[in-house]
């Protein structure tokens, strides 16, 4: 019954907020930076070359991590595509205000793919169990629960769980049908985060370096700022995995576990805000508002 199911989520948002710790009056006030400071050093985990992706553009490089544990298909198929110079040549082809900036080769102009496949089984979410989530207490409005896994942002119904579409996420573009996307075609979130597309397209990764360098792209003059002419489009020199790299070319990085005590202190830092700005510390929080903290070993 329809009254059943309202008084069911009345009593999950009860739970949650009677979960939710609340900020001690007395208690030291750290900032992000010093929370990150004071971590200790198991709190962090080295991020694998083999599953970093450097792409090389005019003003510099964008750094992207590969999210292997929630698509391995898809994180296969890219390291596959990098391995053969797939995307060298290829160009930024739209930037959406708000949205997505997208990245890929013209049907016109196609390239080998070496040992990737140009299609896919859709990998748009993955089991539940076995998936240690760090979860907000906050509520969603997309979800069941929202949190952290792997060292992604996630969301869960209870029987799936998928990655959510924050900004700097990544993701593989598709056409119509589920399993038209392979990785060959990616975009990133620069906008308001649309979290509608989640569970409805491949979310592949996130930035980790580089971000200014896509979200300050040209808009697009045509229909979901696709841009129009060769000349608004900017060219990519080249695009390689980490673990192809020279080691003097690579960014050795630390990303905080999102398992750890110290990303657990950072979720509250974030919820509460309390340094001296704030007049309401708010209390509440969207998955999509905690940073993930990396740092350069």
């Amino acid at each position: 019954m329809r009254w059943q199911g309202l008084v069911a989520a009345l009593m999950l948002a009860a739970c949650a907020s009677a979960e939710a710790p609340h900020p001690v009056a007395d208690a030291p006030v750290r900032s992000l930076g010093e929370i990150l400071e004071q971590s200790p050093a198991a709190d962090w985990r080295n991020v694998d070359q083999n599953n970093l992706i450097y792409m090389q553009l005019p003003a510099g490089r964008v750094i992207i991590e590969l999210a292997a544990d929630y698509t391995p298909l898809h994180t296969a198929n890219i390291q596959a595509l990098a391995r053969a110079h797939y995307w060298d040549g290829a160009a930024i082809v739209r930037s959406q205000e708000n949205y997505v900036v997208q990245w890929g080769r013209d049907e016109a102009d196609p390239r080998p793919m070496g040992e990737g496949q140009a299609t896919l089984a859709p990998e748009f979410d993955r089991p539940r169990a076995g998936v240690n989530i760090t979860r907000l207490v906050d509520p969603d409005t997309y979800a069941r629960e929202v949190g952290f896994a792997h060292g992604f942002p996630v969301a869960s119904n209870g029987r799936e769980t998928w990655m959510t579409h924050c900004p700097g996420m990544v993701g593989a573009g598709r056409g119509d049908t589920a399993d038209s996307g392979s990785g060959a075609e990616l975009y990133v979130v620069i906008g308001h985060a649309p979290r509608h597309l989640d569970r409805n397209i491949a979310t592949i990764g996130r930035v980790l370096q580089g971000m200014e360098l896509l979200s300050v792209m040209p808009r697009g003059t045509g229909p979901l700022g696709f841009y129009e002419t060769p000349e608004e489009r900017t060219t990519i020199a080249s695009v390689r995995l980490g673990s192809e790299l020279p080691a003097s070319e690579r960014v050795n990085f630390e990303a905080l576990r999102t398992d750890s005590a110290t990303f657990r202190d950072v979720i509250e830092s974030r919820r509460f805000r309390r340094e001296s700005w704030f007049l309401d510390p708010v209390g509440h929080v969207n998955v999509c508002n905690v940073q993930l903290p990396v740092r350069v070993r």
